[in-house]
């Protein structure tokens, strides 16, 4: 965040990955929510897009790359975001996104530092991205499971952003590479608290679970256990499968939003109206021993 004047400030951010479905166009359009969603996590509103893809000179056709960028550019212009230029390399391994650039009033942004204790946790959307990914891949997802995923992708966070505005959310994180235990472990970081998050209340994808148990995942189950390091307490009753899939990086997932109890029911009430698996999925206590603790 740059801040301009006293009551105008720049949010900018960058993100762009490799293909995670087959279709161009829709790889497109997750590649522009996963994108803006970081604006609108701050509470802010998108304004301008820079695309930024890696793709092979030969070897492909460029109408792929044609249904990649038509498919963000749909999705910029739904939003209502600009799309002003962009920078391509010629590079074997596609890759698409954006940087965006975006406005908000620095008194009013939501950042991933003002957890308070006793605050309630609400979770926007299901996850389990990477691991229906990774099914994929290997010929394992059935069309039912890669079409939830899709439609979880591809459901925006605008009105979520708008909504916890209106409630007076303290804290807020997109759910992405760092999965939904190392954005909380960001949150309570940040916030000198511990989050504490109920495993069975934390919606998952369809088919997901049934991925994560045949062992299914990415690379990044490694990692993002490596980024939280001994900073949990992980619950003996929660299963290895359930572990997994909330260390299992996201793709445009949904937003960690940290809130007043009183105000909690009311937001996931108003919050489901678009979000049908937005779930309470824990709390915010006083800082203790570990920064997380799932049980």
């Amino acid at each position: 965040m740059y801040q301009l004047t006293e009551d105008l400030a720049l949010v900018q951010t960058v993100d762009f990955f490799t293909p995670i479905v087959d279709d161009p166009y829709d790889y497109g359009r997750i590649s522009a929510l996963n994108s803006i969603n970081d604006v609108w996590a701050m509470g802010g509103i998108p304004i301008t897009a820079l695309a930024v893809t890696c793709f092979p000179k030969k070897g492909l056709d460029f109408s792929i790359l044609g249904e990649i960028m038509r498919g963000g550019l749909d999705v910029l212009t739904a939003h209502g975001v600009a799309l002003v230029g962009g920078h391509s390399v010629d590079d074997p391994q596609i890759m698409f996104g954006y940087a965006v650039t975006g406005l908000v009033n620095p008194r009013h942004v939501i950042t991933n530092r003002g957890a308070r204790p006793g605050d309630a946790l609400i979770l926007t959307k299901p996850i389990g991205t990477g691991v229906v990914s990774t099914g994929i891949k290997f010929g394992k997802a059935t069309g039912a499971v890669m079409q939830a995923s899709l439609q979880t992708m591809l459901l925006a966070g605008r009105e979520a952003a708008d909504l916890m505005q209106e409630f007076g959310a303290h804290a807020a994180t997109d759910v992405t590479g760092f999965a939904l235990l190392g954005h909380a472990w960001e949150v309570a970081r940040g916030s000198g608290v511990t989050i504490e998050i109920e495993a069975e209340r934390v919606p998952l994808i369809a088919g997901a679970h049934e991925l994560a148990v045949q062992g299914l995942l990415t690379s990044g189950d490694k990692t993002n256990r490596q980024y939280v390091g001994d900073d949990i307490e992980l619950g003996v009753e929660v299963s290895r499968p359930l572990a997994s899939l909330m260390f299992d990086p996201q793709t445009a997932g949904g937003l960690l939003i940290s809130i007043n109890p009183a105000h909690a029911d009311a937001l996931l009430a108003r919050l489901r109206e678009t979000y049908p698996d937005a779930a309470r999925i824990g709390r915010v206590v006083a800082r203790g021993a570990h920064s997380l603790v799932v049980r």
